[in-house]
């Protein structure tokens, strides 16, 4: 079973706690189910922005005690912003917990967006999204959501464009919060070495002030996917390659096994498929990986790769070799076997730390409004046949489904 607490608040922020022993720290945060999805075209890269505008200055702090509260106890704060999330979260030693969630509830919900600090934080958006351009590993991935999501907000870079960074001001951001966030769209995770009793009276404490909060955002579904080809042109020494397609929703049954696909196809271990064909056997590649990230309506899969301009399209040719071979031959009992255990290890080791166990709790209450137990997920692991996978992989790795971006050297 799952050791953990839940408690709705009156103003429906929720509460999520689990208790883990001998440890001294504390990880907390806010996880809000507002992302760079929920953007307009006018209002692309806001939500990034105001993740980093949270930390610039509140109603009762300016921006150099915010970054002081918890850095002068040795204890960290930081946030992140994805399509769907926003999440400002912390980690100190659990006799500054108390410091941790009030620091948490200031810059989430009465963060001020002083002017002078916007045109300073400007500056630093726009030098991001030069480094971020800069790396070629880094862009291909924000270019290839752009190629298979068009003109929707899915397919829109995080960080926006520079044109949009440069035009906002206080204003965007209170009527960006104003349509976006719902406090029962709230999520405050907490795993420590502290009682749920404590964890309680802070979170009524100090969160039980927030008024309750009710936007009636409704976001866009994405409706229809196209396949397509691109090739771009831009000042680097060796091609870049993305390969995928549309994968499925946070909710789908398939999800499991499209995750485990993904893993044997190209997962961090150095046994992946792709990496002992493109690596191992050629040395075409530094790197190959595959991921999939769901969405709430639909989702991404991916295989990225950067190789000499001369290796292009015979990688391409491998990485069609090992798609067919999934789509063709099923696992034998032994490899099944061998490709459960290593999921079953990564997320076992996954858990294990404690900051990503805090997130991933959060996360799993705001996309599904549970937590599934470890033992849980290895049981429906367990249960994946070979046909399964072979299913799967017919249905998403379809050759006249895919879509190509590639980036090639200029000269």
């Amino acid at each position: 079973m799952v050791d953990y607490n839940l408690i709705s608040l009156p103003n429906g922020i929720r509460v999520i706690h689990k208790e883990v022993p001998s440890t001294k720290i504390v990880h907390c945060g806010f996880i809000l189910d507002i992302g760079s999805r929920d953007e307009s075209e006018e209002q692309a890269g806001i939500a990034h922005f105001w993740e980093h505008m949270a930390f610039k200055g509140t109603k009762k702090r300016k921006a150099f005690h915010i970054l002081n509260k918890l850095d002068s106890v040795g204890g960290e704060l930081n946030a992140y912003t994805t399509k769907e999330k926003i999440c400002f979260y912390a980690s100190a030693l659990d006799k500054h917990m108390e410091s941790a969630f009030e620091l948490l509830k200031d810059i989430t919900f009465d963060s001020i967006f002083p002017e002078k600090q916007i045109e300073n934080e400007r500056g630093v958006i726009l030098e991001e999204m030069s480094l971020y351009h800069d790396n070629p590993e880094d862009a291909i991935q924000d270019e290839f959501d752009r190629v298979i999501f068009k003109d929707h907000p899915l397919g829109q870079n995080i960080l926006g464009t520079p044109e949009s960074v440069r035009s906002f001001h206080r204003a965007d951001f209170q009527e960006f919060l104003k349509a976006n966030l719902n406090t029962e769209r709230v999520i405050f995770s907490c795993v420590g070495n502290v009682s749920f009793k404590k964890v309680q009276r802070l979170a009524e404490k100090h969160f039980g002030e927030i008024p309750k909060i009710e936007a009636a955002r409704v976001r866009k579904p994405f409706a229809e996917y196209t396949p397509e080809k691109e090739t771009i042109r831009r000042n680097i020494s060796q091609a870049h390659c993305a390969i995928g397609a549309t994968g499925y929703p946070l909710t789908s049954k398939k999800r499991l096994p499209l995750f485990m696909l993904i893993n044997i196809l190209g997962g961090p271990g150095m046994n992946s498929r792709l990496n002992l064909a493109l690596r191992e056997k050629y040395g075409f590649v530094y790197n190959v990986e595959a991921s999939y990230h769901p969405f709430a309506d639909t989702g991404l899969f991916a295989i990225y790769f950067g190789t000499e301009q001369s290796q292009v399209e015979r990688s391409h040719r491998i990485i069609a070799r090992e798609l067919k071979m999934l789509k063709e031959k099923p696992l034998g009992v032994m490899q099944l076997h061998k490709a459960k255990e290593q999921l079953v290890g990564q997320l076992a080791m996954a858990e294990e730390n404690n900051a990503s166990l805090m997130l991933m709790l959060g996360k799993s209450i705001l996309d599904l409004n549970r937590v599934d137990s470890l033992e849980d997920v290895f049981d429906r692991i367990r249960k994946v046949s070979s046909s399964d996978l072979m299913d799967i992989a017919n249905e998403m790795f379809d050759a006249q489904r895919l879509s190509y971006l590639t980036f090639l050297p200029q000269n």
